[in-house]
């Protein structure tokens, strides 16, 4: 079993920036895919970005391209999500999420270990 813990969620103004971190309490962190979802109120959990397990590959939805960067140091293990010029649309519970091997896609149901989530709420 993987244990996941994020931290980094907050209050903040439209614009503003918060950085995510996920912790995963495997020493095998270097194998793992790893990804951010949301969810808010009344609708279904979205991806916003993975990483491969190298650190080579990216991927981001749409709604997040250009103002969300997912990094992760595997020698430090933490997974990171730096969200900047935050809108109010990105209000949400963020999860980390993280899956053995090569790329999952953007289907939260193919990745089997989940943290808690952390709350983001954006004013405007």
């Amino acid at each position: 079993q993987v244990q996941l813990v994020e931290s980094g969620g907050g209050l903040v103004q439209a614009g503003g920036s918060l950085r995510l971190s996920c912790a995963a309490s495997t020493r095998t962190f270097s194998t793992y895919t790893m990804g951010w979802f949301r969810q808010a109120p009344g609708k279904e959990r979205e991806f916003v970005s993975a990483i491969t397990w190298t650190g080579g590959s990216t991927y981001y939805a749409d709604s997040v391209k250009g103002r969300f960067t997912i990094s992760r140091d595997n020698a430090k293990n933490p997974v990171y999500l730096q969200m900047n010029s935050l809108k109010p649309e990105d209000t949400a519970v963020y999860y980390c999420a993280a899956a053995w091997g090569s790329y999952r896609g953007t289907n939260y149901s193919a990745y089997p270990y989940w943290g808690q989530g952390t709350q983001v709420t954006v004013s405007s």
